[in-house]
């Protein structure tokens, strides 16, 4: 690699980091009320379903609004703990909405996949927390 491309690389990471540390309280503020508002919205689109459907909606709504808020926080406040949060709340949201799908099935069916959505899970924790 070039100076020149080192170099580069180095200034766009410089950057990103500036950006990172330049959000003010006040664009942290209006961030978070978009994402409760998106929340909300997502949510109340979720009520023209029903039974299971319905409740998969609403756990991606919730799920969403958890990860944005993670990202926003890390944003806000760049840390390696806020950037593991944010891995941390994929997660989460991911086996949340897979429990979730999983009552689409019965029996066996139904046990195999909230187990698989488990061991998903822990693998995912894993990573995150840098053990996998």
């Amino acid at each position: 690699m070039t100076i020149k491309a080192t170099t580069a690389i180095a200034l766009c990471a410089a950057s990103a980091f500036t950006m990172a540390q330049s959000m003010t309280k006040a664009e942290h503020d209006a961030a978070e009320e978009r994402i409760e508002m998106n929340y909300k919205n997502a949510k109340k689109a979720c009520d023209a379903m029903k039974d299971n459907a319905k409740d998969v909606c609403q756990e991606e709504a919730k799920g969403k609004e958890r990860v944005e808020k993670a990202e926003l926080e890390n944003q806000y406040k760049p840390t390696a703990s806020n950037a593991r949060k944010v891995q941390e709340a994929k997660a989460d949201t991911a086996y949340d909405v897979a429990k979730e799908k999983c009552e689409d099935q019965a029996g066996d069916a139904q046990k195999v996949c909230k187990a698989d959505a488990k061991a998903e899970h822990d693998r995912a924790i894993k990573a995150a927390k840098g053990k996998g």
